[in-house]
């Protein structure tokens, strides 16, 4: 099987039924991907189809098709930090950090589809789970990041996924 994953084309040789998260982990060495619940219950293991956001840990691989584009968080801000990125780092929204490489793929998702959520949306979008309760931290991440892309937009740079 074929999949094209930050930008490079891999060959997998898998059951069609192999969750997406250990495609990633186990056959590919993407480990930035998460393993939490294994329910999509917790986000840990979002990734980017398509540029949508998908808990990869339910979603098994044959439901990818060849010719769609899947992101992990190695994938994302690669030539320079996404403005969720840099927000992140700014305001040291991760305390253990174990969940953060989910958050930050859902909110690159959330901010790529809606560019400027209000407060409610993003509560509602951003249901990954985070167990050291960052929650206020990754809201304000969020709203920083969109700003920073809206800044970008004005002068004329590209908010472009990797």
């Amino acid at each position: 099987m074929k999949l094209t994953i930050n930008g490079e084309t891999k060959e997998v040789d898998v059951e069609d039924d192999t969750p997406l998260l250990w495609v990633l982990r186990e056959q590919l060495g993407l480990t930035g991907t998460k393993y939490g619940c294994g329910i999509a219950l917790c986000g840990a293991c979002t990734v980017h189809i398509d540029g949508v956001a998908q808990r990869s840990c339910v979603l098994p691989v044959s439901a990818v098709r060849e010719n769609q584009k899947i992101t992990t968080i190695e994938g994302l801000g690669v030539q320079q930090f996404h403005p969720v990125q840099e927000a992140w780092a700014e305001i040291d929204v991760a305390q253990c950090g174990y969940c953060q490489p989910g958050m930050i793929m859902a909110a690159a998702s959330l901010l790529a589809q809606n560019p400027e959520p209000t407060d409610e949306e993003i509560r509602s979008e951003i249901t990954n789970i985070c167990r050291c309760g960052t929650y206020p931290r990754v809201l304000e991440g969020v709203k920083r990041a969109a700003q920073r892309m809206a800044s970008t937009q004005k002068a004329g740079g590209s908010n472009e996924q990797a």
